[in-house]
Order: C-alpha cells, then structure tokens, then sequence
C-alpha cells in the first residue's frame, strides 16, 4: 500500500457566502486517525443540503470536527488508529463523516463505516451513508414506522426523499410524496411512490385526503417546515408521528394544539450530526442488520443525479440550491478506487 501523503487537495473557503467561495486548496495537511479511527482515502463524497448551509455560515461543525465540508463518503481505509485491527487496511468502505469528506483523504470513526457490496459502484456506496443513516432513524427509530402504514414525504426526490420512498417500499408502507413539478412526480413514481403530488399546483392537504380516503396517513417525514407543520397535522391520522429533520421553510410554525390533543399526535425531529459516536455505531448497526441486505441484494440503489469532480464543487452546490436535482449529487475524488 503507498505511504499516505502529508498533504493533500481539499474544498475550503476564507469567508461564509454563496457556491462561489467554494475553492480548490493544495498543501491541506492530511489529517491523522486517532483512537478509534480509520483514515480513508476517498473515492467519492456526496454533497448533501447540510453542506450548503455551513458554506452559508449558519451551520458550524460540532466541536473536534473538521472545517472541511462533507458529511458522507466512500474510499479504502490507508490507515489506522490505536485499538483498530491492521487488518482493515485495504478495505474498501462508504462512511457517515463527521466533516471533511471534500478531501483526497478524511478520518472516520471505525465504527461509521459500511462494507462496499461487490454490485455497488464506489460513487453509488459515497450516495447512501447520509441519507440511510438519516432516513433510518428519523421514519423508523423517531417515527416508529410500521409495515402497512402510509408515509408522506416532502421533498420526495431530494437525496431524502427518494431513500425515504425505497426504505419504506421496502418494509411495506405505503408511500406519498410531494415535488415541484410534474417531471419530479413521474421520477418518484418511477423510483416507487405510490402517490406523488404537485404542490406548486394541487393542495397537497386535499390530495391526501383524497388519496386515503380521508383517514389521513400515520406518518410525515418533514424537511420544509414554516406554515408546513400545521398543514401536515391535517394529513394525520389519529395517533400519528410527524418527524422535521429540516428547517428550510423556516423555524418557527403556528400550530393548533387542540389538534394535537384531539388527535394524539407525536411531534419530534432530530439533527444527526452533533449526536455522539456511540449513537452512531449504534445506528450503523442496526443498519447494517436490518437495511443493508437491501443494499447487498440490490433492493435499494440510490437514485444518482450527477458526479462533478472535486474541483467543482461549487458547481455542485449551485445545482443542489437550485433544487433541479433528483437524487444524489456527488464529488468524484478518486475516481480510480
């Protein structure tokens, strides 16, 4: 195995703003695996809403995590920390990141990282750590999902949402999205909602209701928000969950709590990023245990949207802010891993 550099090209930036002060470094030391850690050299990084927002300024890393931008990655481990097997070394892996994944070479805790499936490609195994992890335990640790139950998701053909539509396919929900536009309609239900609404067009709390028949649906997975939240609470049923894992329609919501009441609802959400490693092995874990074989069989694939190379990232992060896309953009790194 070649001896790992002292520095290497990562994306960095001197001042918080738009995609264009993302730029290229050279001469970015290398960072060192500690106790616990394995260092990756990566293939691919997936860019995900998260990373734009620390570009803006509003989303700093949590403390001991790099500055550098990037929450997932795949790559093979180069290097070890004290109390990891030396065996590891030369395994190819795809990892939830802590920081730094926008790099040639980024450090990992041991217990993050997923094995590579033999049918998955580098760039498709970078596209999932994320948006598992993230799917995983807000629909089904948070909002207790259960086969036979309906979900509602918005944003159903960002990175989230189209893992939202494959996992809860997969154990047996079924599965309302909303999109933009017709075009972001007809890929979600290519990918396997069962229903998807236009709400630029159609009031999606009126489609839900006509979708099931006015019982309403167990559960939403919310990215949006705002004056999202009370509209959502209409949509459930009694006894249902409503899980916000973003803020993009804005912070606060002016809910009706008679309704919470009369209904039973459950309101939580969550940020996965600041939680504490063990948290996080322990969810890879049942991950692996329960999700991954979907993985391995081919089951679930992320739904890929375009790769730009390292140096483009700002690129990527203009498309993603755009809102275009429909699935994972991606960063090639090493693109010969």
């Amino acid at each position: 195995m070649p001896a790992v550099p002292k520095t290497m090209r990562a994306i960095g930036f001197d001042q918080p703003g738009g995609a264009d002060v993302l730029s290229l470094r050279d001469n970015v030391a290398v960072p060192q695996p500690g106790e616990g850690e394995v260092l990756l050299k990566v293939a691919y990084a997936g860019v995900n809403r998260p990373d734009c927002i620390q570009r803006a300024g509003l989303y700093p890393p949590p403390p001991g995590a790099s500055p550098i931008l990037g929450l997932e990655a795949s790559g093979e481990i180069v290097a070890v920390g004290e109390g990891v097997d030396a065996a590891r070394l030369g395994e190819h892996v795809c990892a939830l990141t802590p920081g730094g994944a926008y790099a040639e070479y980024c450090v990992v805790p041991e217990g993050h990282v997923l094995p590579v499936p033999d049918a998955l490609t580098m760039a498709e195994a970078a596209a999932l750590p994320e948006t598992l992890f993230t799917v995983w335990h807000n629909v089904f640790q948070r909002g207790m999902a259960r086969d036979g139950e309906t979900l509602l998701v918005h944003g159903g053909t960002s990175g989230i949402g189209t893992m939202a539509i494959m996992l809860g396919k997969a154990f047996g929900m079924t599965v309302i999205i909303t999109a933009g536009s017709e075009e972001k309609c007809d890929a979600a239900r290519r990918i396997g909602a069962d229903h998807a609404i236009d709400y630029k067009t159609t009031d999606f709390v009126e489609a839900v209701g006509l979708i099931t028949g006015g019982k309403g649906v167990d559960l939403v997975l919310d990215m949006v928000s705002g004056d999202y939240v009370a509209r959502n609470l209409k949509c459930l049923k009694p006894d249902g969950r409503h899980v916000t894992i973003a803020v993009l329609g804005g912070m606060k919501a002016d809910i009706n709590m008679a309704l919470v009441i009369s209904k039973r609802l459950v309101l939580t959400g969550s940020t996965l990023r600041p939680r504490s490693d063990a948290f996080k092995t322990a969810l890879r874990d049942e991950i692996y245990r329960e999700a991954w074989p979907l993985v391995e069989d081919g089951s679930i694939r992320p739904v890929m949207d375009r790769i730009f190379a390292l140096g483009d990232a700002g690129e990527a992060h203009a498309r993603m802010e755009a809102g275009d896309h429909i699935g994972k953009i991606m960063l090639a790194v090493d693109e010969d891993l």
